[in-house]
């Protein structure tokens, strides 16, 4: 290339790029290359107007200073100019403190807390409760009736509930120690999970729960994955039909509730725990009614086989444990032995 741009100051570009067998198109992008590498890159060349370093040292020195090490350029500037001094622009200000990475914030403010997730395994009844408060539209608009259930996440087992006027602590407390009375809870048996209300973190909850010798645990903020069999729960309640838009008093409330939670507990066949209902595997009747299945499916198959194409039909098992928040090292375990 270099022979084609020293022939071509002779006989000219095109006879050169021809002769050589080269396009002209490429002839003129070389020669631009060969031309940017002999031009000298200028020196750098500093602003009249630019601070001396001796005067950026001074701005950085007094923005460390006590006096300043958390205000913003924006309030040292003014409240220099308030007292008849002025050392430099408030941009100024932060292009020194960027070059020394000090561009954050420099308030002295609280932070939030760094939550940790709940992580709660159940592998029997009345081992893990998760309770809740929810709210059911009164007669007249912005009017609430407020529900309160504890249910155990291994058996979906509604141990109690309430409805009331108000959430308060105290009727929160008295729901929670007759439900313990009623299950015969002991001491270091039990854990209960619930959000950050003020119900649940209330004080005269924490003395009832240390001295029932009950774990307490929370829901991080905004995060309703911690407490979801709850939160599944009141779904199927307000999905359920017949479920009214308002309820025209408490007692209707009330009336409503102990229909619902008889069949829930009694009759609605849950997919997560197998297709039992909430009662037979709370009190360990699943058992029986599984061989009850399992007779039944067999015989089906006795007599049409056919009807079964891949295998021998099985009831649905019930899980051997309910989990808030599985870790992901379990389930790492768990794909390594499949």
């Amino acid at each position: 290339m270099e022979a084609a741009i020293s022939l071509s100051s002779d006989v000219g570009v095109k006879s050169a790029s021809e002769s050589l067998g080269i396009s002209r198109a490429g002839f003129y992008r070389e020669r631009a290359k060969r031309d940017l590498k002999l031009i000298k890159p200028k020196a750098p060349q500093t602003s009249p107007r630019a601070l001396s370093e001796d005067e950026r040292q001074k701005v950085l020195d007094l923005l460390h200073s006590d006096r300043f090490v958390d205000k913003a350029p924006s309030s040292v500037y003014a409240t220099l100019l308030d007292e008849g001094e002025y050392c430099c622009s408030i941009r100024t200000m932060y292009r020194i403190l960027e070059e020394h990475q000090e561009v954050r914030e420099r308030r002295d403010q609280l932070r939030h807390p760094n939550y940790h997730k709940p992580e709660l395994l159940a592998t029997r009844a009345n081992q893990v409760w998760s309770w809740d408060i929810t709210k059911l539209l009164g007669p007249q608009k912005w009017t609430y009736f407020y529900l309160y259930v504890i249910l155990d996440i291994y058996s979906r087992y509604v141990v109690g509930w309430m409805v009331a006027h108000r959430e308060a602590a105290v009727l929160a407390t008295k729901l929670i120690h007759e439900s313990c009375e009623k299950q015969n809870i002991e001491e270091g048996q039990l854990t209960l999970h619930a959000d950050r209300g003020s119900s649940m973190k209330s004080k005269a909850l924490a003395l009832l729960l240390s001295d029932l010798g009950v774990t307490k645990t929370h829901s991080r903020p905004y995060t309703s994955n911690d407490n979801p069999y709850s939160e599944a729960q009141f779904k199927t309640l307000k999905y359920r039909p017949g479920f009214p838009n308002c309820f025209g008093s408490i007692e209707d409330a009330r009336s409503f509730c102990q229909t619902f939670f008889r069949w829930y507990n009694k009759e609605h066949r849950h997919s997560g725990i197998g297709l039992f209902t909430p009662e037979a595997v709370h009190y360990g009747w699943t058992k029986e009614i599984h061989l009850i299945r399992q007779d039944a499916l067999l015989n089906a198959y006795e007599l049409h086989p056919e009807r079964f194409v891949r295998k021998r039909p099985v009831p649905p098992k019930l899980p051997e444990a309910a989990w808030i928040n599985k870790p992901k090292i379990e389930e790492k375990s768990e794909g390594l032995i499949h």
